[in-house]
């Protein structure tokens, strides 16, 4: 019989575990996240996904806050993470270090998530922006790669850190050995 396992049963890493494994060449860069929960969201979501760190840019809260720690579940003490004011000179930075810049955006000019597989295994930083504006188009200025998510509804647009679930899952099972 294929039985439900209990938390207990799950083998989960420590915390100490868990900051000393190698990470895989994923960070993560928000660009004016506005809600709070979805903050969380990226924390809880980062650490499951083993990514390096996350960039908290422009209005996007920092810990240690209530509203975060809902979602992130203590996943704030495990994941690296870094407040920048502004996003384009994080972004540059992380340039500079030798990341890919990968946009999380609709634009004119862009790499379908099913084709991110034909994409090099190389570090990445990848922008998500504001549940409203989206990106900065001067971020999109400066990107390597535009990544769009297919939808195929009336919506056109996911919640950011559901988009960010799908594409992190992406880009970290190319790590998987």
């Amino acid at each position: 019989m294929n039985k439900k396992l209990k938390l207990w049963e799950l083998n989960r890493k420590t915390e100490a575990e868990f900051r000393a494994q190698k990470k895989f060449p994923i960070v993560v860069v928000l660009d004016d996240i506005r809600s709070l929960n979805n903050i969380g969201s990226f924390f809880r979501t980062g650490d499951a996904f083993n990514i390096e760190k996350i960039f908290l840019c422009g209005i996007t809260a920092v810990p240690p806050h209530r509203d975060i720690h809902k979602t992130a579940l203590g996943s704030t003490d495990t994941v690296d993470w870094e407040y920048n004011k502004q996003t384009l000179d994080c972004v540059r930075e992380l340039k500079k270090k030798g990341c890919e810049i990968c946009v999380i955006e609709q634009t004119s000019e862009t790499t379908l998530l099913q084709e991110v597989g034909q994409l090099e295994i190389k570090p990445l930083a990848i922008v998500f922006g504001n549940e409203v504006n989206g990106v900065a188009q001067e971020v999109i200025d400066v990107a390597d790669r535009i990544i769009e998510i297919p939808q195929f509804g009336t919506k056109h647009s996911l919640n950011v850190s559901v988009c960010a679930g799908i594409v992190m899952w992406e880009f970290c099972k190319k790590h998987i050995q």
